[in-house]
């Protein structure tokens, strides 16, 4: 076993929010990721910079992003959730200090019109953007996400069956 694998177990995980993005039709943002070949879509997600609490990372992360903070927000997950990353994967991020990430979820409602997303960032990570029925997207993302996105799906569920 080599140095990396033998000390992944005991990095921490990196403090993270998620946050899913409801339109007026109760589809959710699904950004296609810029960095892989692969077809992995995700929702806007970012770290929590020292000091800050999981509110103002969540739309600071929204305006780097996607370019708009235009959304109020409806909930929080009551949980962390957490997932980890492929070691290799986990060795070239974050400069290989984390195995993963811990992140806190917020459902926000999107208040703005498609005009004020804007995925051409000052450092993009998304390619191609769309608003997705919640249940696509789970198969979507990469496989270890996918048990993440089915907590938030089923936590924030209620809220897509509500009128807006």
């Amino acid at each position: 076993m080599d140095a990396g694998t033998s000390d992944w177990a005991e990095r921490p995980y990196r403090p993270c929010v998620g946050i899913m993005l409801i339109n007026q039709n109760n589809q959710i943002f699904a950004g296609r990721r810029i960095d892989t070949k692969l077809e992995a879509w995700q929702m806007p997600q970012g770290g929590i910079d020292p000091g800050e609490d999981v509110t103002t990372a969540c739309f600071r992360e929204m305006r780097e992003e996607i370019g708009t903070d235009k959304a109020r927000l409806l909930a929080e997950h009551p949980d962390w959730l957490k997932y980890d990353i492929p070691l290799p994967l986990a060795d070239q991020l974050w400069g290989g200090q984390f195995r993963g990430q811990a992140q806190k979820w917020v459902a926000l409602r999107f208040t703005g019109s498609n005009a004020d997303i804007n995925i051409a960032t000052e450092e993009p990570e998304f390619s191609e953007w769309c608003w997705m029925d919640p249940g696509r997207l789970p198969h979507l993302a990469v496989p270890f996400k996918r048990s993440v996105y089915d907590s938030v799906l089923t936590e924030f569920s209620p809220l897509f069956l509500t009128s807006v």
